[in-house]
Parts: C-alpha cells; structure tokens; sequence
C-alpha cells in the first residue's frame, strides 16, 4: 500500500501546486505617468550629500533612521520624502494623497 502511495507523491505534489496556484492572484497597479507628480525634483536631488540636499530644500519635517545595513534614512517634507544611503540621496517619493 506504501509503495503505492509513495508512486504517487510526484503527482500529488504537483496537483497541490497547481491548486494553490489557482487559488493566488496579485493584483496589478498602474499609475499613470501624469498622476505621478513632478520628476523634476527625483532629479534634482539623486545622488546630493545630506546638506546639499538641506541647502536645496530646507529643513525636513521629520527624519526617521537610520535603519538596517546599509543605513537608510528617509526625511519629510510637505509632499514628498527623501530616503539615503548613508549620506547619498537615493529616492523621492511623493506622499499619497488618496
């Protein structure tokens, strides 16, 4: 009867995959380009130093961080938030105004 059954595992385990497969969906989300606000200023600051980054912009109002390995630190602003390596300014990211 085991020798049966072990026979049969293959195909079990891929009926399994297949049903589970079936049962799991990922919704896509698509963002207009015109909905994404300004990219004027992702490029203004990508690759500035912390204080180059402050000279052009200001004080933020917030700065969470640093986090993990490399060290990510994100500041806010009104409408949007920096996130840095280390030093280097890596991302804006406009906040969601839903």
């Amino acid at each position: 009867m085991f020798s049966r059954l072990r026979n049969r595992i293959p195909q079990l385990a891929g009926a399994a995959a297949l049903l589970f497969s079936l049962g799991t969906q990922a919704e896509t989300l698509e963002v207009p380009v015109g909905a994404q606000g300004d990219h004027a200023m992702v490029e203004q600051v990508r690759g500035l130093k912390k204080d180059e980054v402050n000279s052009r912009l200001g004080e933020p109002i917030g700065i969470q961080g640093p986090v993990g390995e490399p060290a990510i630190t994100r500041w806010e602003y009104a409408d949007f938030y920096v996130y840095f390596e280390w030093d280097v300014a890596l991302h804006t990211v406009k906040k969601y105004r839903g």
